[in-house]
């Protein structure tokens, strides 16, 4: 079964930092391509990265560009989303997904629980 979860999820300040994990199982993890999403309260889920497995190249959405980082570690089956010059505007429910393709960015298909990201002013 595939399944992923994330977590790392908190409150920080404006400006602050947060690294998020997504933890994987059910699959082999360098077949599929992994996202990252956000929800805020009100509005439409996010695309905010992808890593795919064809070549490992990431894409970011315009709203993350230069302040988030993904990465990954195929030994503990987890990828990272380090979240720098957090804003405000960035608290939202955070989740990974794939769709068990290999390029970006993959459907929500399979996603577990997100983490909540909470940015104080």
């Amino acid at each position: 079964e595939v399944q992923l979860q994330a977590s790392g999820g908190g409150l920080v300040q404006a400006g602050g930092s947060l690294r998020l994990s997504c933890a994987t199982s059910g699959f082999t993890f360098d077949d599929y391509a992994i996202g990252w999403f956000r929800q805020a309260p009100g509005k439409e889920r996010e695309r905010i990265s992808c890593i795919n497995s064809y070549d490992r190249s990431i894409k970011y959405g315009d709203s993350v560009k230069g302040r988030f980082t993904v990465s990954r570690d195929a030994g503990k089956n987890t990828v990272y989303l380090q979240m720098n010059s957090l804003e405000p505007e960035d608290t939202a429910v955070y989740s990974c997904a794939t769709d068990q393709s290999i390029l970006c960015w993959p459907k929500y298909t399979f996603a577990g629980q997100g983490t909540l990201v909470t940015v104080s002013s």
